[in-house]
């Protein structure tokens, strides 16, 4: 017995029929219409570092870039609260959450690759010499070892 697969339908066709996606689609629009609605709000400056991630029950939580964003908005936080009860849609708008989340750009960056300059790395040696606990004189010389390449040569 062997399956054969369904036909292929128009993507337009599977978000129509699907309630699942339907449902998923209905709330992406949502959302995409409440960000169109902030951004209006929002000072230009802010509008890539600040999306809508949920409206519910009287609190938007909205997604800020990093930190410093997020708390230049919580300064901004009471005036536009007032800006956003006039529009229709967040109208019971009681509070506004800040959650910080880095862009996936920012997420995937490698770990940090601490270099020394050539002296710091010859005092840590220095240093190394002449303590007596091995663990200790170990977790040194592995911290003189993050030179960089150019400070190696010159020595």
């Amino acid at each position: 017995m062997s399956l054969r697969p369904l036909p292929a339908r128009p993507p337009a066709a599977l978000l129509r029929e699907t309630k699942a996606l339907k449902s998923l689609l209905g709330e992406a629009q949502r959302l995409a219409h409440l960000q169109q609605l902030l951004e209006s709000q929002l000072q230009p400056a802010a509008r890539p570092h600040c999306r809508v991630a949920a409206w519910r029950d009287g609190t938007l939580l909205l997604i800020v870039t990093d930190g410093q964003w997020a708390t230049h908005l919580r300064y901004q936080q009471k005036r536009l609260l007032r800006q956003l009860r006039n529009i229709r849609e967040f109208e019971n708008l009681a509070k506004i959450l800040f959650k910080v989340q880095p862009t996936a750009a920012e997420r995937h960056v490698t770990g940090r690759n601490p270099t020394l300059s050539g002296v710091a790395a010859h005092t840590l040696r220095s240093a190394a010499s002449g303590i007596q606990d091995p663990r200790l004189r170990a977790a040194l010389e592995r911290l003189a070892s993050h030179t960089a390449k150019e400070d190696e040569r010159e020595r």
